[in-house]
This record gives structure tokens, sequence and C-alpha cells, in this order.
């Protein structure tokens, strides 16, 4: 008979362990039971509050240790006050009434068409077969609106700048609407001779104060910047009447190229022009006329031309040419360039080869218009015009670059080679205007 071993059992109530173990389970159904209670009576900062006192309380005050932070700046050339965005949607806030639509709009023959039989006059009433023609008659006249475009106020007083094949037609009727959809009456003071400009005329509105008198309320007028010193990648905004029919529409993009030279036709026009900006900001049709500003807010160019079929070519002719439009309106009544009278092709290294000509450079003359500066000077079509002034005539530096920093009967030396020889002529230049 096998025996088996009594097993003694240890006497749980007294082991330390045992009692460990229940106070632990006490504590923490207390613990949880006090923190419901806290949850459901009390917000999130009066439970940190008091959380914080109970441990100050177990634990001693805690002393808070601060790490003193250097900050160091970074000295910068440039440093903007505001975001790239933010300064655009401020320019676009502070130019845009300064901003017109212009309105092109003309007296057109409303044609009635009506139906007769070419056979009644010889067969008489009724006809034996239905046979009838259309024909056509003016009945009234009616205005329509026949173009559009932009521009923008460059004095308090009223002077709208433009493109001149906007308002190229001498018959149509011109309205400039403003951006709070005012409608003014204008008339074209001047049409550039040489550039794509023209200016408007529009007048003040006349309003009664508190005290019963009229006064003329200013319109708000564009700042103009300097187009001689900007650069390739430059931020510029492009604000016009787009398509003739979305007013104030705004692009935006960057300078893409400088002094180019192009051929622009529009409004029955065609003009070579020189020395324009070109830039990625769309400017579409109806866009002509309208500014090109820099991110000071300052107009750098009248937008007038894009390339057709391609994407983003557009081209601003510098404000600085502008700027001769507004003051000699202003002066004269009129815009004014002097004048020396040849039609002439600036020769490269292709046409010196073509031609057999005895220089790569200048200007060579096909045809002197009579009567003009050149005619009275004796300038002869195949002469090549090298110099103005010991100024080179070149690709770059046109002889009507040169002939503009010149005025009216400004006198000038002419270097000439006519054949294979050089000879200096004098003239004196002229005046040119619409």
């Amino acid at each position: 008979m096998i025996k088996i071993p009594k097993i003694k059992f240890p006497n749980v109530l007294k082991s330390q362990i045992f009692w460990t173990l229940i106070l632990g389970f006490f504590f923490f159904a207390l613990t949880g039971f006090l923190v419901g209670i806290l949850v459901s009576n009390f917000s999130g900062e009066e439970i940190r509050f008091y959380f914080n006192k109970l441990k100050t309380e177990i634990f001693g005050p805690q002393k808070i240790i601060e790490k003193e932070v250097k900050v160091i700046e970074k000295k910068i050339e440039y440093r903007p006050q505001t975001s790239q965005e933010e300064r655009i949607i401020e320019i676009v806030k502070e130019v845009s009434p300064a901003v017109v639509s212009i309105i092109v709009s003309k007296d057109l023959p409303i044609i009635e068409e009506y139906w007769i039989s070419p056979f009644e006059e010889f067969f008489g009433e009724p006809l034996p077969f239905e046979f009838k023609i259309p024909q056509y008659r003016q009945k009234g006249i009616q205005k329509k609106e026949i173009g559009g475009g932009s521009g923008f106020i460059v004095s308090e007083d009223g002077l709208v700048l433009t493109n001149k094949h906007v308002v190229l037609d001498k018959e149509a009727d011109y309205t400039v609407l403003t951006l709070d959809g005012k409608k003014f009456p204008a008339r074209v003071l001047a049409r550039d001779p040489v550039q794509d400009l023209a200016i408007l005329k529009i007048e003040m509105e006349r309003l009664v104060n508190q005290q019963g008198e009229f006064f003329q309320k200013p319109f708000a007028v564009v700042k103009l910047g300097d187009s001689d010193h900007l650069q390739i990648g430059q931020t510029v905004i492009a604000i016009g009447n787009a398509l003739g029919e979305f007013r104030n529409t705004v692009s935006v993009g960057v300078i893409s190229g400088l002094g180019r030279s192009i051929v622009a036709s529009g409004g029955g026009m065609v003009e070579v022009l020189e020395d324009v900006i070109q830039t990625d900001a769309a400017i579409n049709k109806g866009n002509s006329g309208g500014p090109l500003l820099n991110l000071r807010g300052e107009v750098i160019g009248v937008n007038t031309a894009t390339v057709l079929g391609a994407q983003n070519i557009g081209f601003a002719i510098p404000i600085n040419l502008a700027k001769k439009a507004i003051g000699d309106t202003k002066k004269f009544g009129k815009i004014i360039y002097p004048f020396l009278g040849v039609k002439y092709r600036l020769i490269s290294e292709t046409l010196a080869k073509e031609r057999n000509l005895p220089v790569n450079y200048g200007a060579l003359v096909e045809e002197v218009v009579p009567n003009s500066a050149a005619a009275k000077a004796g300038i002869k079509a195949q002469d090549i015009i090298l110099e103005i002034d010991q100024q080179k005539i070149s690709l770059e530096n046109s002889l009507a670059k040169i002939i503009q920093k010149y005025s009216p009967q400004d006198q000038i030396t002419l270097k000439i080679q006519r054949e294979k020889k050089e000879i200096f002529l004098q003239a004196t230049l002229g005046e040119r205007s619409e």
C-alpha cells in the first residue's frame, strides 16, 4: 500500500504578499472610482489643477528649469514684407480702379430682307407659278459695338493711355468703362505715328457736396515705373479686358525677353515695333492697351500684341516710350517725332553676302521720301547709312532707335557708304505726326 505524503499548505491569511495584493486592488479600484467622479463633474482645467496640487503634496514642489534659447538673425540683402501672392493681390486691388475697358461702337445700317417676283410686271397677278427672289434694303441705322480693348488712366483729369490699333477708326465712337461700372464718353486726343499708342480723354464727374457746391471728382491713376532697367525672369502682372468680355482679367508671368523687334498687325494696320518687352503672362484679344506691372505696382509696359499659334508669347511697349506720348500730348496736343524720310533694311551678315555689299552693318536705303530731310540732304536709294553723329547703326542699334533720340529741327551728320566711297552729309530733321 502506497502512502501519500501529507502536504502542508501555508496560512494564506498570515502572508504579507496576500495583503499587499488586496491593498493594491483596493487602491486601484478607489482611484478608478474617483477619476470617474472627476471626469463627470469637473472640466479638464479643474482636473489638471487638482492633479498638480496632489502631486505637489506627495512629491513636493518641482523646480522648473528653463533653457535659454539664443536666436541668431541672419542678415540678408532683401527681406520682403509680404509673400509674393499677397503682394499680387494688393497690387490688383490698388491698380484695378485705374484700369478701364474701351468700347468701340459705330452707326451701322440696318439691312432688311424682302422678296419679289421678277415676272410680275410681265404676267401680272396672279402668276401661274410661285417664283420669288430675295432683295435687300436699308431700314435706318443702329449703333452697334464693333470692338473693344483696354487702357489705363494716367492723369487725375482723365487722360487714358491705350493702343493705337484699338482706336484706329476715326468714324467710330469710344466709351470708357471703369471698374465700378460707370461709362464715360471718350475722345481721341492723339495717335502715335511710330508706336502702337494713343491718348484718350474722358471728363471728370461733376458732383454736389453737402453745402450744395459743385466739385469734380479726380480719377484714380496708375504709377508709371522705369522700363530701362528690367530683368529677364522678373515677375509681371497683366490686367485687361480679356476677349472684350471679361473686364479686369488678371494674369501673372515673367519677362521672358527684352529688346525684341516684331511686325504687328491688327485693326487694319501693320507696324514694325522695336525694343518691345516679351512676357509669358497671358495677353488675350481685348487685353491690348492694358498695363504690364511690376511687383511695386508700377506700370512698366503697355500690352500690345501676341503671337498667333503660340502659347503665352506676348509683347508690351516699354513705358518709357509711352511717357513721351503722354508728355507730347499734354504739351503740343499731339505726338511728334523727328523724321528723316527713308525706307530701309538693316544689314545683317546674310544680307551683305546676298547683295555683295561692301559692309556688313548699317541701313540700306531702299526709298527716299520726296521733299523729306533725307531728300534735301542728298541721300539716294542704295546708299548705306553707317553712322549718325558717330553712332554706329546695327541690328541692335537701329536707325529708328537712334533717330528717336532727337527732336524735329535738330541737325545730324550722316556717314554714308556710296558704292566704294564713304561720304558725310548734313541733314535737318523734319517732323512726323499723325
